[in-house]
Parts: structure tokens; C-alpha cells; sequence
């Protein structure tokens, strides 16, 4: 019975250990510029992570403005940005963004 109780602990342990590092997923910080279905021509944005939370400031060469929002990781894999409405997976690595509506950011 000891040894049972002592694999259901380890195992609770690795299963938690593994959750977390899923929680922080790939670090997004950094520059991205848009390589497809842009809208915009030279569409840029910077991220600034912390945790699950993380800040996006996205400009155009045409306006030259940015546009601050907030975002958050949703689940492992997956982030939303407030102001754009939208939803996006991303690389393991972080180094590539997909959004719903088919816009591709890679960090560059």
C-alpha cells in the first residue's frame, strides 16, 4: 500500500511539473513581421511576455502608428489578442504566429 501511495505522489508530481512547463509554452517576446495575407503592406508588431500575459504593439509602415493591445496564452499552443478580436496558435518555438483569419507573423 506504501509503495502504491508513493507512485500515485510521483506521478501527481511529474503531471504537475509537466502542466507548468506547458503553461509557459514558448517565449513570445520579440519582433515579428507579417508574411502573409498582411493586409497592410510592411505590418509589424513587438511582443513583451510575462507569464501567460503579454503585450503587442502592432505597426504599419504606411500609418507609422502603433496600436498597443494586451493578450493572453488561452491554453498551451494558443494566445488571444484583445484589440484584434482575434485568436492565433504558435510555433513551439515561438518564432511563428498563426491567426484565425489565416495572417502569419514570423519573428524576425
Amino acid at each position: 500500500m506504501n509503495i502504491l501511495l508513493h507512485l500515485i505522489v510521483a506521478m501527481a508530481a511529474l503531471a504537475a511539473t509537466t502542466a507548468s512547463a506547458q503553461v509557459q509554452g514558448a517565449n513570445l517576446n520579440g519582433k515579428y513581421r507579417c508574411v502573409a495575407f498582411c493586409g497592410e503592406a510592411g505590418r509589424s508588431a513587438i511582443i513583451t511576455q510575462y507569464g501567460w500575459d503579454f503585450n503587442v504593439v502592432t505597426n504599419t509602415v504606411v500609418t507609422n502608428t502603433g496600436q498597443a493591445s494586451r493578450g493572453w496564452v488561452d491554453w498551451p499552443g494558443h494566445i488571444w489578442i484583445d484589440r484584434l478580436q482575434q485568436g492565433a496558435i504558435y510555433s513551439p518555438d515561438g518564432g511563428r504566429i498563426q491567426f484565425d483569419n489565416g495572417t502569419i507573423w514570423q519573428r524576425v
